[in-house]
Parts: C-alpha cells; structure tokens; sequence
C-alpha cells in the first residue's frame, strides 16, 4: 500500500511556477511538475492577483497526484473586489476604498465554508471587522457602524436572500 503525502503551498492565483516552492518540494516525489503546476493554474485562474492557498496530495509510487484549492484571505477578496493597490498604512486615519453591503455579503459567502463563524450573519462581520483594519469603509460608513446596524437587524433581509432562507419559515 501506497502512502500519500500532502503538500500545502501559498500561490499567485492562475501564475504558479516549477520554480520555488513547488518545484523543489515536488521534485524528490518524481511527479511531473509541470502537470502539477498547470493543475495549479487551471484551479486557481479566477483567484488571479491573490495569494490562494493551495494543498496536493501525491501518490510518488503510482506519480499520481490531486490537488486542492483553498479560498484566499479575507483582505485578498476585499482587495480584489475594490480593486486596490495596497491596504492602507494607518487604517484610522487614510481609507482606501468603500465595499458595498452587497459585495461584503459576497466575501463573506466565499468565506463562510472556512469560517469559524455560526453564521453567515457572523461571518459578514468578520469581513466588516477586516476592513476596519485595512483602511475599508462599508456602504460609506465606519464598518463597526454597519457591524452595529447587522446586529439590530437592519440588513436580515438581504443576508436571508443570500442564504435562500425565506422568512416565511
């Protein structure tokens, strides 16, 4: 019987390389790196300009292997939806972008099966909790404001919708 071993690696979405860290690790194995790493970038295309976590399990008797996709940090998903050069140095005082309720929703279902959060009304404020620390105001408002306002309930409609929960239950 054959044993697999896995392999966790932090990749550029849609541009991993042969190069360092894959290549090296995956060399000894005798898997054909290059397949891994068009494997890798056909999985991982639509995370492109974010860092995406990413798992292969290889079997180095048999060279084959399967890979797993993770989903990328929560500040990647806000860059990448504000389309932002950087966060901001000084998250007090300099704002680099404002997230719609909306597209906060959207991260938050993205990252909701990773989450630790018991729901996808907890996980919403987590995304908020993230902008606040890099600089992302939430609908023009400070995000602990709109935090606030999803406590009160004011957006339970929209986050019911994006559960597909009816309030008719």
């Amino acid at each position: 019987m054959t044993t697999k071993k896995t392999f966790n690696f932090l990749v550029d979405g849609g541009k991993a390389t042969g190069g360092p860290p894959i290549g090296p690790t995956l060399g000894p194995t005798g898997l054909n790196i290059m397949s891994v790493v068009n494997k890798i970038n056909e999985l991982t295309k639509e995370f492109e300009g974010m860092k995406v976590p990413v798992k292969v399990i290889a079997d180095p008797e048999t060279k084959e292997f399967e890979v797993e996709v993770g989903v990328p940090t929560t500040t990647a998903l806000i860059v990448k939806e504000l389309h932002l050069e950087k966060c901001s140095s000084n998250s007090k005082t300099e704002k680099v972008g404002d997230l719609s309720i909306e597209q906060a929703l959207k991260i938050a279902k993205t990252r909701y099966p990773l989450s630790v959060a018991r729901s996808l009304k907890s996980c919403l404020k987590e995304v908020l909790g993230t902008c606040v620390s890099i600089g992302v105001t939430v609908a023009g408002k400070d995000p602990r404001e709109v935090q606030k306002e999803i406590s009160e309930g004011v957006y339970d409609d929209m986050i019911n919708a994006a559960e597909g929960v009816s309030n008719g239950t």
